[in-house]
């Protein structure tokens, strides 16, 4: 049980594009009343997500409560960046009454919860629940395993054999930690295909977890804040591939940055990205894009070939340019070929 005197914190996990930030984003438009704080750890140099949720700050969750790490993975950097970040927020005049934290995509969240350990925070914070948001579609089709029975057949018979790739290694690892599994982008696939995702990942999991369909992230929160799971005393049940290892690497992803001035034609610009997607194995882009002519900066996020591009704000006093964030396995990154292909 969750120790009441202590403030709740959320981890919500998940692969790239799963839908974490505009879950997020939902949770801070209904704060069930409760005064909310959000650190966001990208994995780049340039906070896209943190961006996006500082256009719906408030009252409930005001901007100075929105906190975004970029020096890399906050598992990695508990000493110098997660503690000192969580020790602010709590000396606020007004402490947050919940914290909500958005790992990056290629984050092992069991490192994470092993910091609330920490001397200077374990009596004041608890994890309140771990929550791991699935791409519905992605599972559905075995994309980070291509059999998932048969692998975990030749794991259990052979356990000098690896059959995982990296993308499985983290997406395994997060459910593996989670609370609850949220199926996300539930609008783009039929029953069939969501009970398809479900086995895929009951086939994974080492326990029992409840998952819900959710579709814009749009879910009561209820059914995800206060849990009371206290995740840092019950790290037993939450099994990982890097159990007994003292840190990990992120070395099997690259991300660049690319910038570009204005871009006349949008569209030619997202179908580079698609192209990215399908030629280069570009698994994420995301940023914003200064359109010639419009007054408003376009924020393009893309997950594999699937694109969404939307004008979100005007650009004010910033500088009209285009930033995008590259991310692809190590193996896959051709920055010139990248750029190339982007018309950069």
């Amino acid at each position: 049980m969750s120790d009441l005197s202590k403030i709740p914190v959320t981890v919500v996990t998940g692969f790239l594009g799963s839908g974490k930030t505009t879950l997020i984003r939902h949770l801070m438009q209904n704060p069930q009343g409760k005064r909310l704080a959000v650190l966001v750890n990208e994995f780049g140099t340039m906070g896209v997500d943190g961006e996006i949720l500082k256009t719906c700050a408030d009252e409930n969750c005001p901007a100075e409560n929105i906190v975004e790490l970029a020096n890399g993975c906050i598992c990695c950097t508990v000493a110098d960046d997660f503690i000192p970040t969580i020790e602010a927020l709590m000396a606020m005049p007004q402490a947050p009454e919940h914290i909500l934290i958005e790992t990056s995509g290629l984050a092992l969240p069991k490192p994470l919860l092993k910091a609330f350990d920490w001397p200077a925070i374990r009596s004041r914070i608890t994890v309140d629940g771990v929550i791991a948001l699935a791409d519905a579609e992605a599972v559905a089709k075995g994309q980070f395993a291509p059999d998932v029975d048969a692998v975990q057949a030749q794991r259990e018979a052979d356990d000098s054999l690896d059959h995982d790739t990296p993308l499985s290694e983290v997406f395994e690892d997060q459910i593996a930690c989670a609370d609850i599994i949220l199926l996300t982008k539930a609008d783009l696939v039929d029953a069939a295909t969501m009970e398809q995702a479900r086995a895929v990942i009951d086939a994974e999991t080492p326990r029992k977890l409840p998952m819900l369909p959710v579709t814009d992230g749009q879910i009561d929160p209820r059914l995800i804040l206060g849990l009371g799971a206290a995740a840092e005393d019950d790290l037993d049940a939450r099994p990982s591939h890097h159990d007994g290892h003292d840190d990990h690497e992120h070395d099997d992803f690259d991300t660049i940055v690319v910038e570009m001035g204005e871009i006349a034609d949008p569209e030619a610009l997202q179908a580079a990205i698609i192209r990215l997607a399908r030629e280069k194995n570009v698994l994420r882009v995301k940023g914003y894009v200064a359109v010639a002519g419009k007054p408003m900066r376009m924020l393009v996020q893309a997950v594999g070939e699937r694109l969404r591009a939307q004008y979100d704000q005007p650009w004010g006093d910033r500088a009209r340019k285009t930033e995008l964030v590259v991310i692809a396995e190590h193996d896959d990154v051709d920055a010139a070929a990248i750029r190339a292909i982007l018309g950069a």
